[in-house]
């Protein structure tokens, strides 16, 4: 995609403050077929159409720019310009040709669908069991194996119509919920913001009133609920999380924690989102993960066992140490298992394995 006007200006600096990634690539598709149905529309118009400012909108505009289409000829380029506060786009033909989507994609959309018809208390069931059954007639060979794929939504139906009742109402909740990091069962006041599914998970995005921060709480991890008769007062600056960039949000206050890891224990850095990786050679790694609270750490650390070892910060792998002494000593004091079986007992625990 080409661009007239000024190049230079207003380059785009990173997300756009409005909404998550999702809200934004929406934005982007529907922001070029609605300038070419007007021929030319104004900046503060645009924005005003999308519910962003206009330095957003020029943020999004500078995204475009750095988009091409790769086909047919062998790059499909767009001409836009925003000089003078009114947006035009040329050269755009390519864009009234029909999506193809490719069995893979056309797959993962109707798996999508059907997780998102599965969850409770879904609103307009029927437009999306239509939508469904389009792009089954549509995709043919694609619907096939997707038809394969059973995805369940564990949503807990009562839960989650208390929680719409009170996104609905606009209520505080008070919620039991379970923290797995820390074993730890908690009470908190919420103010609820939206409920989504992440990875098959229903979350609850909402203020944290103990936390004084925006929080997803699974809805499997809520043991307890009650709305309250307190109107939820969700800060004017709390905006939604992006999930798209992943559910994990490291603070700059979390510990750094390096580890080492063994051929063995490379399974850590695919499992744990970290903050570097570093190849040591022979197979080893460094890693360095955040984390607000080393408890689990520590527990991680002694599963490892010589597949890996912390080394920074130093009073973690001492508390390691401990731990593991401590371990150590517990099994050295337990007292003696009892005497092994007779031969007969024995052989006759043995003869299910004797014939390998």
């Amino acid at each position: 995609m080409s661009k007239t006007g000024n190049k230079t200006a207003n380059r785009a600096r990173g997300r756009s403050g409005s909404g998550t990634s999702t809200d934004r690539l929406g934005r982007l598709l529907a922001l070029v077929p609605y300038v070419i149905n007007r021929d030319t529309v104004a900046l503060d118009q645009a924005a005003a159409a999308f519910g962003v400012t206009e330095k957003q909108l020029i943020d999004d505009l500078n995204l475009l720019w750095c988009v091409e289409l790769r086909a047919p000829d062998p790059y499909c380029p767009i001409d836009l310009s925003y000089e003078g506060g009114e947006i035009t786009v040329t050269e755009a033909e390519s864009i009234a040709r029909p999506l193809r989507l490719k069995v893979d994609e056309a797959g993962a959309l109707l798996v999508a669908l059907r997780m998102l018809a599965g969850v409770p208390g879904l609103q307009d069931r029927d437009a999306l069991s239509r939508v469904i059954a389009k792009l089954e007639s549509a995709a043919g060979a694609a619907a096939q194996v997707a038809g394969k794929v059973a995805v369940e939504v564990d949503a807990g139906g009562d839960t989650l119509a208390l929680l719409r009742d009170a996104i609905a109402r606009r209520r505080r909740v008070h919620l039991a919920y379970y923290v797995p990091a820390r074993d730890e069962n908690t009470e908190r006041d919420v103010d609820p913001m939206r409920l989504l599914v992440v990875e098959g998970n229903t979350y609850l995005e909402g203020w944290c009133r103990r936390a004084e921060g925006v929080r997803l709480f699974r809805t499997d991890r809520i043991s307890a609920l009650q709305v309250l008769d307190v109107a939820a007062e969700v800060p004017d600056d709390a905006e939604p999380i992006d999930v798209d960039a992943g559910l994990f949000r490291p603070s700059p206050q979390d510990v750094a924690v390096t580890l080492e890891l063994t051929p063995q224990g490379r399974w850590v850095a695919d499992y744990y989102p970290c903050e570097s990786v570093t190849e040591l050679g022979e197979g080893r790694l460094r890693i360095v993960l955040r984390t607000p609270d080393t408890r689990w750490v520590r527990g991680l650390a002694l599963r490892l066992g010589d597949q890996g070892r912390i080394t920074a910060p130093a009073e973690l792998a001492a508390a390691v140490r401990d731990d593991a002494a401590r371990a150590l000593a517990l099994y050295e004091s337990a007292p003696p298992e009892p005497a092994s079986p007779g031969p007969a007992r024995a052989a006759a625990y043995d003869e299910p394995r004797g014939g390998r």
